[in-house]
């Protein structure tokens, strides 16, 4: 489960974006902006980023406070699954990454795997909806859904991408270093339980 202070944080920011949006009143305004200071703070003390760094990518969006939309591609091949080498960490992941405004999410998960590993693909179904804050990544200042698409491959061959080092198929036995921000050795578990299974319902938590 997420660390108190993180849900704290992120509550305080919510509110301090949608009250932003909306406030008129001078004093509501500086109120919000004090809050949202807050939120900064609490992160800062917490974590090792900066607090200008915490600014512009957690507390400078607008608008009506939404979790964020994290999209990764499942694909098998010979009981084997897809991981690409992160460049920003050396791990491994799901290829995927944040929805895009305009593409639908199966839009989405076919692009960021021909990105990233160099495959075309094909979405097949909806595995599974995961709450980042149930499971065990480490601590980021967004609310995140995580979207799992499960994917066949129809083309292409494997190519690092602007993004990504390596490209590899990894039996469940084999599992390398995993990049824990983007997915946690339970959830490949919990994927591989799809391929032996293919009937398994979908997961929403």
């Amino acid at each position: 489960m997420e660390q108190k202070w993180l849900t704290w944080a992120k509550e305080i920011q919510a509110i301090a974006q949608t009250g932003l949006t909306y406030a008129k009143d001078v004093y509501d305004i500086e109120r919000y902006q004090a809050l949202r200071e807050l939120s900064v703070d609490i992160l800062a003390n917490y974590t090792f980023e900066s607090k200008e760094r915490i600014r512009l990518s957690f507390a400078s969006e607008g608008g009506y406070s939404t979790p964020k939309v994290d999209i990764r591609g499942v694909v098998f091949q010979d009981d084997r699954i897809l991981l690409v080498r992160e460049k920003l960490d050396g791990k491994w992941a799901l290829p995927g990454g944040w929805g895009d405004i305009g593409l639908s999410p199966s839009e989405v998960v076919v692009k960021e795997i021909q990105e990233e590993s160099g495959f075309e693909t094909e979405a097949i179904r909806l595995l599974a909806v995961l709450d980042k804050k149930f499971h065990n990544h480490p601590p980021e200042p967004y609310h995140v859904y995580k979207f799992f698409i499960l994917c066949r491959i129809v083309g292409g061959e494997a190519l690092q991408g602007v993004e990504t080092s390596e490209v590899s198929f990894f039996a469940e036995d084999e599992m390398p270093e995993l990049s824990l921000e983007r997915n946690t050795s339970e959830q490949i578990e919990t994927m591989f339980e799809y391929l032996r299974n293919p009937e398994k319902v979908v997961i929403l938590d």
